[in-house]
């Protein structure tokens, strides 16, 4: 089991940057992949961007790709998320996930630890 907390959210410009990091405690991170979902109210929780246990292998949303990157350190047990370029429909509650296995999906059943969320306002 890892635990999760996410940080880096706030209030930018369109066009801007920004950087999420989510910090995991737990003997096991490395044996997970990670993903980061997002999620507005009202609507489900959207997988946005997904890495494999050994950070080889990504995926992401296909509004997302080539504005955000996926990575990891499993030496520190953390996992960011470069958010650039970003746009006001980016807005969203962003929360760090821990698959059950070492390779992702973007399913959200396949996930089984969160973090509590942080918020990202995107003014336009």
């Amino acid at each position: 089991q890892v635990q999760l907390v996410e940080s880096g959210g706030g209030l930018v410009q369109a066009g801007d940057s920004l950087r999420l990091s989510c910090a995991a405690s737990g003997r096991s991170f490395s044996s997970f992949a990670m993903a980061w979902f997002r999620q507005t109210q009202g609507t489900e929780r959207e997988c946005v961007a997904a890495i494999k246990w050994n950070g080889r292998e990504t995926d992401y949303a296909d509004s997302v790709k080539g504005r955000f990157t996926i990575s990891r350190d499993n030496a520190k047990n953390t996992v960011t998320l470069q958010m650039n370029s970003l746009k006001p429909e980016d807005a969203a509650v962003y929360y760090c996930a821990a698959h059950v296995t070492a390779h992702y999906t973007r399913q959200i059943h396949d996930y089984y630890s969160w973090g509590q969320g942080t918020q990202v306002t995107v003014s336009s």
